[in-house]
């Protein structure tokens, strides 16, 4: 069985948590962990968030040279080798010595006239206070928008055309190998003639995730989120889990575009193209969600369920 498991940002750094190198490895071991437990017998592939990391990492760079920030592609590219390099070490250490892991930077085709460069929407680095964002946005040229009670900083996600490196992706799988790909959506990166370069923006994860999962041929794609399941009335006192849907009648429901919308397109996206299921749950039931008996379950063979 090959899985492909889309790590929220949660498992990383949860929100509002000082962004230390110590909170994101132990982070990671809890993630790691629960992963371990679906490993044996199985087909691996882990992608994940990185916004956190890429805001801080851009902040870095702006404290040693305003005037020559790092770009947004080079950014991720760096979260993308940290991050991976944790989840490696972390599942390395509960995995059997002879699985062997690896971390592919993946280069990843957007469209220029993709119409997301009109309008950025996708929040990346730590959430401020509205006074002091509304300083960084004069400042420094950003746009920024509200992230429940704070602000953060939000830059164009374009749609994610074609994974570059699938080919050795392919190839590792095949051979055992536990990959770690997709890192934050992907590195963004478009043709200017013949020549590949990269772009100022951030790729869905989840959207990516299912690119990837339809690529490989993948059984089951997990988005693992920190909610067991995807919820209508969220928050309300009528509020109910969806045990299961067909993706019409999940795309009827409406979700909000800051939260679990991009994880409903993206698993609405796979199961259409794939034929197979993908599940929206919580990382601390992955048993069970590997198991059919947790989160929601997203197939054309399936009819709206409450749980």
């Amino acid at each position: 069985m090959r899985i492909v498991i889309a790590l929220g940002g949660n498992a990383l750094l949860r929100r509002g948590q000082p962004m230390t190198a110590e909170n994101q490895r132990e982070n990671v071991r809890i993630a790691c962990e629960q992963i371990a437990k679906v490993a044996p017998g199985r087909e691996l592939v882990i992608a994940h968030g990185n916004g956190p990391q890429v805001g801080l990492l851009a902040l870095q760079g702006n404290a040693y040279d305003p005037a020559n920030p790092y770009p947004l592609d080079v950014l991720g590219a760096q979260t993308d080798g940290m991050i991976g390099y944790m989840i490696e070490q972390e599942l390395g250490n509960l995995l059997p010595f002879e699985v062997p892991l690896a971390t592919v930077l993946s280069q990843v085709e957007v469209d220029p006239l993709d119409p997301a460069f009109m309008n950025p929407t996708k929040p990346i680095g730590p959430v401020y206070e509205k006074e002091e964002a509304e300083r960084l946005a004069s400042e420094k040229g950003w746009s920024i928008a509200p992230d429940g009670d704070k602000f953060r900083r939000v830059v164009a996600s374009p749609q994610p055309q074609r994974i570059f490196e699938m080919r050795p992706v392919r190839w590792m799988l095949e051979h055992g190998t536990v990959v770690i790909c997709a890192g934050g959506g992907g590195i963004p990166t478009m043709y200017e003639g013949n020549r590949l370069v990269g772009v100022e923006a951030v790729i869905d994860k989840d959207l990516c995730s299912a690119l990837l999962a339809r690529e490989l041929e993948a059984d089951l794609l997990v988005i693992a989120t920190d909610v067991d399941s995807t919820y209508v009335d969220w928050g309300k006192p009528t509020q109910r889990a969806i045990a299961e849907a067909h993706p019409d009648d999940l795309e009827l429901l409406g979700f909000a575009a800051g939260s679990m919308g991009p994880k409903v397109q993206a698993a609405c996206q796979f199961a259409r193209r794939s034929g197979h299921t993908a599940v929206i749950g919580s990382l601390a039931q992955i048993e069970a969600i590997v198991e059919g008996t947790a989160g929601t379950r997203v197939s054309t063979s399936a009819k709206l369920r409450y749980r």
